[in-house]
């Protein structure tokens, strides 16, 4: 089941986003987030409107996904790049596929006319589900973070939507 995110699924979205921190190369961090942060980006995700998404299994918080600004000038306004974290004992059982789907019907609604995914380069999997719903290669940025004692690249994603009715300036 799909469902909007609830104040009492942060401790499970801290696990499986700390377990992509500690073992993966999905999140270009060092150090496990505190409940403390993750409970601000929850508050703020809500305060700005933006969805956060839980893929529930039995009363289990399986995966998680958000979208948010893409970049923080104005202009960026009708693009959002998106998250999606499974929980690494649910992987392979389309729970990812699932919360893509449903987020870009959500950015189709909105109106918005980019939705972005960067994506580690390495990240064959990820990249399989992206172009499987349509996204295309935007380009690679080499040598964009350095992680396990070696460089990552940063290959980026877009799905072109539907698009706002009257777009506009400001």
């Amino acid at each position: 089941m799909i469902r909007q995110m609830q104040e009492k699924d942060l401790e499970a979205i801290l696990r499986i986003y700390n377990e992509a921190i500690i073992h993966t190369t999905a999140v270009y961090d060092y150090h496990p987030h505190s409940l403390h942060s993750r409970k601000a980006w929850y508050e703020q995700k809500m305060k700005d409107g933006y969805p956060v998404l839980v893929y529930e299994v039995e009363n289990r918080v399986a995966g998680f996904a958000t979208f948010g600004p893409f970049r923080a000038w104005p202009a960026y306004k009708y693009a959002v790049e998106h998250s999606i974290y499974v929980d690494s004992a649910y992987r392979k059982k389309g729970i990812g596929s699932s919360l893509l789907e449903k987020l870009i019907a959500i950015a189709n609604e909105r109106g918005y006319m980019t939705l972005v995914a960067g994506i580690d380069a390495e990240n064959e999997k990820s990249i399989d589900i992206h172009k499987k719903f349509g996204f295309v290669h935007a380009g690679t940025i080499k040598n964009a973070g350095y992680k396990f004692s070696r460089w990552l690249d940063l290959a980026f994603y877009q799905l072109h939507l539907n698009g706002p009715e009257n777009p506009v300036d400001g």
